[in-house]
């Protein structure tokens, strides 16, 4: 019985590989991980576990080990694209050339202390298009919430040995065949729905646009213009689908309630608007979005005063 267990949970896909930077995989990884109780991703005693769609299928992956031999596991039909696909996820190809830290003390300082940030790229528009759409004008806790009952409601279960409950993100096509009253369920309003439905009609000509002929990764801004395309798919939602699936160095998610105070009041000690945060990060075109992630480790928001925005539960409405 125990022999039989271990070919049933034996990985399709193994290697070892040597990062040769101070990676930390955890916190490359955590600003994918939609809230604690995400289905898809799950750091264990045992691992970090993360779920992805390929283009042959879904796959589990299975991250242990040291930054000097990171130990890669994989299960399931897509098990061999996103185990090499790993490097990539952890920003194994991101370039830092014309990158130029000093412009700001606090941007020069974040950088030299924090070695272990690159971005990565999962190579997967829907994956990052999913949860972007349901982020769309809500808070976090919403968000999060709906992401959830979405994978429960129609996600598949993670192939191999994953932890309990960790789902797989469904298809277009499951997408496409949940009910209103399932979607009433998940608490998700109509115009999140509706722009759901738009992308996933559409998922296979955007992911196909995620990639160069010779396989590398597409130009930012042609893959921005086309999700602009689709109905309910703006210029912030383009842009942190951008900066996921392909490591867009430079994608800016404007129109972010939080990011312009972020960026105003780390590099001008002062709160702005959308238009004075790209005011802030134009000496840095190219890399705008390398400096908004390191704003986010080492910059300082504006004190807080008045009430926060309550979370809108769609289920009772």
């Amino acid at each position: 019985m125990g022999e039989q267990l271990l070919v049933r949970d034996a990985p399709a896909y193994e290697d070892v590989w040597a990062p040769g930077w101070a990676l930390d995989v955890r916190r490359v990884v955590s600003r994918d991980r939609r809230g604690t109780g995400d289905p898809t991703l799950r750091i264990a005693e045992d691992g970090l576990w993360r779920t992805t769609t390929t283009p042959d299928g879904p796959a589990t992956v299975r991250l242990t080990g040291s930054v000097t031999a990171l130990r890669v596991q994989a299960w399931g039909p897509g098990a061999d694209w996103a185990g090499r696909r790993v490097p990539r996820w952890l920003g194994a190809e991101d370039r830092v050339a014309g990158f130029d830290a000093d412009v700001h003390p606090l941007v020069a300082r974040v950088h030299r202390t924090t070695p272990w940030l690159r971005l990565g790229s999962t190579g997967r528009v829907w994956d990052a298009l999913v949860p972007a759409v349901l982020e769309q004008k809500v808070t976090g806790i919403e968000a999060h919430r709906t992401w959830r009952e979405l994978l429960r409601l129609t996600g598949d279960p993670a192939p191999g040995p994953a932890p309990a409950g960790m789902r797989v993100v469904p298809s277009p096509e499951q997408v496409l065949a949940v009910t209103d009253w399932e979607w009433h369920r998940c608490g998700l309003d109509g115009a999140r729905r509706r722009a759901l439905r738009a992308v996933a009609s559409v998922a296979s000509r955007l992911e196909a646009a995620a990639h160069g002929e010779d396989g590398c990764a597409a130009d930012c801004a042609d893959l921005r213009r086309r999700l602009q395309s689709v109905p309910g798919i703006g210029v912030w939602t383009a842009a942190e689908v951008a900066q996921r699936a392909i490591g867009c160095p430079d994608s800016v998610s404007v129109g972010d309630y939080h990011l312009k105070n972020l960026v105003g009041w780390s590099l001008a000690g002062r709160k702005t608007d959308d238009a004075g945060m790209l005011e802030l990060l134009e000496p840095w075109r190219g890399h705008r979005q390398r400096v908004v992630r390191l704003l986010e480790v080492g910059g300082s928001m504006p004190p807080k005063r008045g009430p926060r925005m309550s979370p809108t539960d769609h289920r009772r409405i």
